[in-house]
C-alpha cells in the first residue's frame, strides 16, 4: 500500500501497486482462465462506473471471493481486508501490491476508515465486505456500521455485488458444503446498479447502522433466495 502513513494515501494511490497497464495485462490473461477453470460468469458489468469514487459492497461466503472479484472487476479495486491477512508472508505483500489495506475486525478501526475515505476522495474504487468476514452459514448476516459510516461520510456511489458458488471451494479451512442437487456448477458475480445512500428518510437522519442495512438489502436483491439470510423478507425500505 503506497501511503505516507496509515490513513493517508500518497498523492498517486496507484503508485507501488499492481495497477494501471500491468493490472490490465494480468486481468486480460487471468480472466479467460477463470471463465473456463471455475466457470466464472459476470453479469451487469456495464453497471460499473469506470471513473470516479466508488464504494463496492459484496456478500462474502469464501476466502476466494476477494481475488476472484478483483479479477472480475473492470477497474482497479482496493480492498479493505482483515489485519491478520497482512501478517502472512507473501500473501500480505501481494495483497498490498493490489492496493489492499488492513482493518482490525471487531473494533472501530478509525485508521482504516480514514484510509478508505481518503482513497474515495482520490476517485479510487474501494471494496468492502460489510459483514466483516465470510458468512459461516453461506447466507447474509448483519453488516457492521462502519460500512454505512463510510458511505455517509464519503457520499460516494455504492455498487452492490452478489457472489455465488464460491462457498463450494475447499479454501475456507473446513470441508465445503455439498452443492444442492440440480444447482448448476460455476461462480457468478452479479453487479447491481450504483446508488447513493440518503442522508435523511422522512425527515429522519440516516444512521450508519441504517445505511449499512440499506446496502445489505441492495446486495440481497441480487442474490438467489437461499443466500439472502436475514434479509430474505425485506422490501428494501428504511
Amino acid at each position: 500500500m503506497s501511503s505516507t502513513s496509515r490513513g493517508e494515501p500518497s498523492p498517486d494511490p496507484l503508485a507501488g501497486t499492481i495497477h494501471g497497464p500491468l493490472r490490465a495485462l494480468l486481468r486480460g490473461a487471468v480472466l479467460p482462465i477463470l471463465r473456463r477453470l471455475i466457470r466464472l460468469t459476470i453479469v451487469g458489468e456495464a453497471h460499473v462506473p469506470l471513473q470516479g469514487p466508488l464504494l463496492v459492497v459484496s456478500n462474502h461466503v469464501s476466502n476466494a471471493d476477494p481475488p476472484i472479484l478483483e479479477v472480475a472487476f473492470p477497474r482497479p479495486l482496493f480492498f479493505m481486508g482483515k489485519a491478520e491477512l497482512f501478517r502472512i508472508p507473501v500473501i500480505g505483500w501481494l495483497v498490498r501490491r493490489f492496493g489492499g489495506f488492513p482493518v482490525v475486525r471487531g473494533t472501530a478501526d478509525r485508521a482504516a476508515l480514514r484510509h478508505a475515505l481518503a482513497l474515495l476522495r482520490q476517485d479510487v474504487a474501494v471494496g468492502i465486505f460489510p459483514e466483516g468476514g465470510r458468512s459461516r452459514v453461506n447466507a447474509l448476516i448483519a453488516g457492521h456500521p462502519g460500512a454505512g459510516l463510510l458511505a455517509l461520510q464519503s457520499r460516494a456511489p455504492v455498487l452492490p455485488v452478489a457472489i455465488t458458488g464460491t462457498e463450494y471451494f475447499p479454501v475456507n479451512g473446513e470441508w465445503p458444503p455439498r452443492r444442492p442437487s440440480g444447482e448448476p456448477r460455476g461462480v457468478t458475480i452479479r453487479f447491481g446498479e450504483p446508488f447513493h445512500v440518503p442522508r435523511e428518510v422522512d425527515g429522519q437522519r440516516v444512521t450508519p447502522e441504517e445505511a449499512t442495512r440499506l446496502m445489505m438489502v441492495r446486495v440481497a436483491e441480487l442474490l438467489p433466495a437461499r443466500y439472502r439470510g436475514i434479509f430474505g423478507e425485506t422490501d428494501g425500505s428504511l
